[in-house]
């Protein structure tokens, strides 16, 4: 495993960070794919072992299912110290008034239920899921201050928003002294380059380290595109997300190619192309399987060529954002 820093600060991460969303009691979610604790432990342990320290999961992934799978296996397999973990609040908890978004009730809320969940007095990483126009990002701002002042959180992070939006509550946190975000969780892929326009150069400016979601595109970069699986037949979001452009298939095509020529999976040279940004700290991979996790590791030591880099994005289309 390699290890780097979370954008310019202090904080150490394995270059993989496990994305958590995998697992979660089915029957607790919209996520019918998700894995039972049964089986979403030894995954976790064996990313342990494979010396991934870096946990990515949200209180909304299972209606919280999956905060409480993965605390209580990090608590029994793993050293509190060595690992980080990070958790998100934006998404709706709870039917009524304040189960949702990020007014100051919301997160204050939230972060003493996820801490509950995770059985941890702290999250070494807080981010808000998504952006919440109703909200004035001041009140959001300053509540995620506070929570850092509380010691319930190490460092904030956000996701999923316009290079705007970041910029301007970027600023607002230097001019108010708050604490500032750190990290970008985006959506980025050989299917979804749009963030290479203005958030990659933003975060790059600031110090910010991008943490991508849907790195594989939801696995539609590992397999042919006439290929379905469980999670892509009943994956709503993610139907929303690709299929849009005729590029696809043949960016597809190419990650195929490459992986032939290098003799390594389509997965590991998916991976290897976007760990290779040096805005990327480390891309977050869903797990359903230890073959999937080994994919993962492993990708961190295939170098690819600028030949292969130039194959894998000469059919990209510029099209609309996706994802938030």
């Amino acid at each position: 495993m390699r290890y780097t820093r979370l954008g310019r600060t202090g904080l150490e991460i394995s270059a993989i960070a496990l994305g958590c969303m995998s697992f979660g009691e089915p029957e607790r979610g919209s996520h019918p794919w998700s894995l039972p604790e049964s089986a979403s432990r030894p995954i976790l342990k064996h990313a342990l072992e494979s010396g991934i320290t870096f946990f990515d999961t949200a209180n909304v992934y299972s209606n919280g299912s999956s905060e409480e799978i993965v605390g209580r296996a990090l608590a029994e397999f793993a050293n509190r110290d060595e690992v980080v973990i990070a958790t998100k609040v934006h998404g709706r908890m709870r039917p009524g008034p304040n189960g949702a978004g990020l007014s100051r009730k919301a997160i204050f809320a939230e972060i003493d239920a996820s801490l509950t969940r995770l059985g941890t007095d702290y999250v070494d990483l807080y981010q808000i899921h998504r952006w919440d126009a109703t909200v004035p990002i001041e009140e959001t701002l300053e509540a995620l201050h506070d929570v850092v002042r509380a010691g319930k959180a190490r460092y904030l992070g956000a996701s999923s928003m316009f290079a705007w939006q970041f910029s301007k509550a970027l600023h607002l946190q230097r001019a108010n002294g708050w604490a500032r975000f750190v990290s970008m969780q985006d959506h980025y892929n050989l299917l979804n380059r749009e963030e290479e326009r203005e958030m990659h150069p933003l975060c790059a400016d600031e110090g910010v380290g991008v943490i991508p979601w849907s790195p594989l595109a939801r696995g539609r970069l590992t397999r042919d595109p006439d290929v379905a699986t469980d999670r892509s037949a009943t994956d709503e979001f993610g139907k929303s997300l690709y299929g849009r452009y005729p590029g696809d298939a043949h960016i597809v095509e190419a990650v195929a190619s490459v992986a032939e020529s290098r003799g390594v999976t389509r997965a590991q040279v998916a991976l290897a192309w976007v760990s290779r940004s040096p805005v990327v700290s480390a891309p977050i991979v869903g797990a359903h399987t230890i073959a999937h996790l080994d994919d993962a590791v492993d990708s961190l030591d295939l170098e690819l060529s600028v030949e292969d880099v130039a194959r894998l994005e000469a059919a990209y289309e510029p099209h609309a954002v996706a994802g938030f």
